[in-house]
């Protein structure tokens, strides 16, 4: 079986998870950021990974997802600047699985990533409530991953392959 692990980072956290993902798969396997992707054709499983950004997968994932993904068998990976049991995430990660509703979408790892500081102090200071309750959440992000997160998603790898074994 060939396996492609592609994804999209801003901070580099996302960036670790893919490495770890990559480092538990066994046999035929290629890492590449999602810009570097022209085709997925020859995998036969894909792990796509991203931040959420503004509830949804940022620009260039949602192209990718909705171009490049057709019939193809994916598994996302995704961080987050909230904690994992933020009552909204289902609803985001719900939102990313739309966006790859042309492929079969086989499972999702989902896990707390860093946001970026100049984000975490726009949304600090915006009048809003719901963006300063985000912001209240996010603050916590600060160095995630961590080893324990990064440790789940070698584990989440690991049970995926076992599948395809």
């Amino acid at each position: 079986m060939k396996t492609l692990v592609t994804y999209f980072s801003q901070t580099g956290k996302t960036r670790q998870v893919a490495e770890a993902i990559f480092e538990t798969i066994e046999g035929d396997k290629d890492i590449r950021e999602l810009s570097e992707v022209e085709s997925i054709g020859t995998y036969d499983l894909t792990f796509v990974g991203f931040p959420i950004h503004a509830f949804a997968p940022p620009g260039p994932v949602k192209l990718f997802l909705r171009n490049k993904c057709e019939g193809r068998q994916l598994v996302l990976f995704i961080t987050h600047a909230q904690p994992e049991d933020y009552e909204e995430l289902g609803e985001w990660i719900n939102t990313c699985k739309a966006e790859a509703a042309s492929a079969e979408v086989v499972d999702v790892f989902t896990c707390q990533g860093e946001i970026l500081d100049s984000i975490l102090e726009a949304m600090q200071n915006n009048d809003d409530p719901y963006m300063q309750k985000l912001a209240k959440g996010a603050a916590t992000s600060k160095g995630q991953p961590d080893p324990t997160r990064i440790e789940s998603a070698r584990a989440f790898a690991a049970d995926i392959m076992s599948r395809y074994a």
